[in-house]
């Protein structure tokens, strides 16, 4: 995500390094090559020059601290001109009300059913509400079929009535249902199209006005860049809609929709969503993507994601079981179903500050485990608990389990009994990082 936008920005800052402060002489090619790398990613010329000339009256004159380089500073403004450009603060979805409706809208293609999916997925187990999600794509069979098995995927109830070619009446009715069954949220998907027409918008209007909606998101596809700009602004002058989601974020996007959407339209991105698993949906935080577009990194959400998956029972379990030296294979093998479970382990290293461009041509993913996973499944639990009593016969009998071979499973046991000693040191912290390393 934002890779080339990153790098050309990363290139014009080096033209001001070594200057002793900022004038208007060693900014102008600083920025001339900022607005490049904007209209790269596919930011329209007028909101790139608007960019611009706010950094640089921002810039000039700006009063450098002696710890601080002109460089740094112009890093700074940069940041946060990013960050406002994108709205500053992120934008909480309303899903208030007896039940809140929230209307997904969207072109065919964009990634809309996935996405009704998803934020149902995300209302139950980031808000804990009953959530009913209503199937009104009555103009694509295959969406409903979609939504159902998504919903089935995730535990929650989709409504649809076969046969019925009505959105409006279908909408309602789940909304009634919702009332009568006590659902906290109802999540709509709606028809789309593969082109903006009257007819789509017609029937977008139509439904938005009988039910009536808490929340209404307009669901765009990132990598379409300045088409998914003006298909917003087409859409937002019809339905006036309450925030926008971006989608495929993971793909080759240049980042010009996530830049150029806030400003043209003037409604908040409140989502992002990357990757086809349910679970890959997070809140748009306008200066954590300015902090990832400038090569900052984003620990708070790894933070967060890392909160989601550890529970601090267990965390407290583990500690005492560290202090007493009891730390087993077990525990390694269950540390590591967790950290999977936050995501992509490439995208979670690429939230460390610098991380990003180093790790950026290294082919590491989730499936980096399977070797590791693989050699522990292979043992019997007295000798996943007794790491040290696994002999030579032990050794061949897992390496041959595991497809793997002794000199592998030699390694992961020598890396394993020096992760141990260094986490009963510290009580805490995990080497999952450093085995895996080692082992490629």
């Amino acid at each position: 995500m934002f890779e080339n936008l990153s790098d050309r920005l990363e290139r014009s800052f080096k033209l001001i390094k070594g200057q002793g402060k900022i004038t208007e002489v060693n900014i102008s090619e600083t920025l001339k090559e900022v607005r490049r790398a904007l209209l790269d990613a596919d930011v329209s010329y007028k909101i790139a020059k608007n960019f611009c000339d706010t950094v640089k009256q921002k810039a000039i004159g700006q009063n450098i601290l002696i710890a601080v380089k002109p460089e740094q500073m112009m890093v700074k403004i940069v940041h946060d001109e990013l960050a406002e450009l994108m709205g500053s603060e992120h934008t909480e979805i309303n899903v208030k009300g007896n039940p809140g409706v929230v209307l997904v809208a969207g072109l065919n293609g964009s990634g809309k059913t996935t996405f009704t999916g998803k934020l149902a997925l995300w209302l139950k187990s980031k808000r804990g509400v009953k959530v009913l999600v209503a199937a009104c794509d009555t103009f694509r069979p295959s969406a409903i079929e979609q939504l159902k098995t998504l919903c089935g995927q995730i535990q929650v109830e989709c409504y649809c009535e076969d046969g019925v070619k009505d959105p409006i009446a279908i909408a309602q009715n789940a909304i009634s249902k919702a009332r009568r069954e006590g659902y906290s949220v109802v999540v709509i998907d709606t028809a789309g199209r593969l082109a903006v027409d009257e007819e789509l918008m017609n029937e977008i209007s139509a439904l938005h006005q009988a039910v009536k909606p808490t929340e209404t998101l307009f669901v765009v596809d990132a990598m379409t860049g300045q088409d998914a700009v003006e298909t917003a602004r087409a859409f937002n002058d019809r339905l006036d809609f309450d925030g926008v989601v971006l989608t495929k974020m993971d793909g080759d996007t240049r980042g010009g929709a996530a830049l150029s959407i806030r400003s043209v339209v003037d409604k908040p991105i409140k989502f992002i969503s990357s990757g086809e698993k349910m679970e890959a949906l997070d809140i748009f935080y306008p200066k954590r993507i300015a902090d990832r577009i400038l090569g900052m990194g984003d620990v708070v959400s790894l933070v967060e994601k890392a909160q989601e998956q550890f529970d601090e029972e267990q965390a407290r379990l583990l500690h005492k079981k560290l202090a007493k030296n009891q730390y087993t294979l077990d525990d390694f093998y269950k540390q590591i179903q967790q950290i999977k479970k936050m995501g992509n382990i490439k995208d979670l290293a690429g939230m460390l500050p610098g991380m990003d461009k180093a790790l950026r041509d290294v082919d590491i993913d989730n499936s980096s485990f399977k070797g590791i996973e693989a050699m522990i499944l292979s043992m019997t639990p007295f000798e996943r608990e007794n790491p040290d009593q696994i002999n030579g016969s032990r050794r061949k009998r897992i390496a041959a389990g595991s497809g793997t071979t002794i000199v592998e499973v030699n390694r992961l046991l020598k890396q394993f009994e020096g992760t141990r000693r260094v986490m009963k040191n510290f009580a805490g912290g995990s080497n999952i990082a450093s085995m895996m390393r080692k082992r490629h």
